[in-house]
């Protein structure tokens, strides 16, 4: 088991600048030598209640419409939710990214994108939340007119959706709205213009432009791997580009040092044209980790899957080959962890972030898209659930790609 000290959680989070409190670690993240299961089983389980809040925000929601599960709008402050992508500090946090906020260009525009700092705490089944980074552009280099003139960046201006944390603490964030690569510094400042991708275009992007769009709403980046060594991003899209087979997905390849595709493509193909890919993270130089889910929610949840997809292609049908890894909507809960009953199942309408804890053990959190979405009950609006999943055989994970 890897032990975290106090000591250098504390030096971590102060040097970021974000640092709330010290909290105790134990039941913090940390799994290898974990028991062996012969199916997929639940290890931990901790929840972020729906309505949490960062402390000392700008009011949000002003411009949310419909069914907000009695939560009346606008929220005096930034909610912490809309979990879209999330990467592992190493010291028992994590960077865990906000979307867009609440859904689409429209009702975002005083939604402040925001990178969490968050530790789950398993023992007592709550996560700690430590701090964060708001994303901004003070170098102006968006090239058209943000949703405000400090150059704060909210979900009118992207739709964030993926992260990748590089070795010097900036990050790579795959966007919807055009979609767009971006990187930021430590400190969540936008370094260079947003890379597009050629022939790619979002309806945001085609609103804006008056060039066509060839891709689906929301259906970008929703998927950011690096490399095991640090040269490569796969960017990968939810949706198929108009002209390419429906529930074909690309994957490009991008190289992080000189800012341009590299022209290299890899194709998911999803299980069915409706369904959608959640996350994309690299297992090492040949597979990814996807998530592949359909878009109900509570009952109506049927399809919320983990698979490798290998892009070595053994069967040459010019597809990355599957393997069913997890299915989220059975996973053996013999603890009955989170009181549930001895078998878990994650029925979220969006899950969108899984990250490799270690050999053997994985780690999945939803999308709670608040206030809207209701997977656990009717009319109630879900919290932010973080679960670690033990696996029943090894990964074989890249030793660099693990903390």
């Amino acid at each position: 088991m890897r032990e975290i000290s106090t000591r250098r959680l504390g030096r971590a989070l102060a040097g970021a600048g974000v640092l709330v409190h010290v909290l105790t670690l134990g039941g913090t993240a940390s799994f290898a030598g974990g028991p062996k299961v012969g199916t997929p089983t639940l290890t931990g389980f901790a929840a972020l209640p729906a309505a949490t809040f960062v402390a000392g925000s700008e009011p949000s929601g002003s411009l949310v419409t419909g069914n907000t599960n009695g939560y009346s709008t606008p929220f005096a402050d930034q909610p912490i939710q809309g979990f879209s992508g999330i990467a592992d500090n190493g010291d028992g946090t994590f960077d865990v990214l906000s979307d867009n906020g609440y859904g689409n260009i429209a009702n975002s525009a005083d939604f402040l994108l925001r990178i969490h700092r968050l530790a789950p705490v398993f023992a007592t089944g709550t996560v700690d939340v430590l701090g964060g980074i708001n994303l901004t552009d003070p170098g102006h280099h968006v090239p058209w007119e943000l949703t405000r003139p400090d150059r704060v960046l909210t979900g009118a201006d992207f739709d964030v959706e993926s992260i990748v944390k590089a070795a010097d603490g900036t990050y790579w964030i795959g966007d919807e709205f055009g979609p767009y690569l971006l990187h930021f510094d430590r400190a969540g400042r936008l370094l260079a213009a947003p890379v597009p991708l050629d022939g790619v275009v979002a309806p945001e992007t085609a609103a804006r432009t008056g060039v066509p769009a060839t891709l689906g709403g929301s259906k970008g980046f929703e998927g950011l791997a690096a490399s095991p060594d640090a040269r490569r991003l796969y960017a990968m899209l939810e949706g198929s580009v108009a002209g390419d087979p429906a529930g074909h997905l690309r994957i490009n390849e991008f190289d992080p040092r000189t800012g341009a595709y590299t022209g290299k493509r890899y194709t998911y193909r999803l299980d069915a044209a409706n369904l959608a890919i959640g996350d994309a993270i690299a297992i090492d130089r040949h597979r990814f980790l996807v998530i592949e889910r359909d878009g109900g929610q509570g009952a109506g949840a049927v399809i919320k899957r983990l698979y490798v997809a290998d892009k070595r292609d053994r069967n040459r049908d010019g597809l990355l080959d599957k393997t069913l890894l997890v299915d989220l909507m059975d996973i053996a809960n013999p603890k009955r962890l989170g009181g549930f009953g001895s078998t878990f199942t994650f029925p979220f309408q969006t899950i969108e972030n899984v990250v490799i804890l270690d050999d053997r053990t994985v780690a999945v959190l939803n999308d709670n898209n608040f206030p809207f979405s209701t997977g656990r009950a009717a009319g109630v609006a879900e919290d932010n659930e973080w679960i670690t999943i033990r696996l029943p055989a090894s990964l074989d994970p890249d030793r660099r790609i693990l903390k």
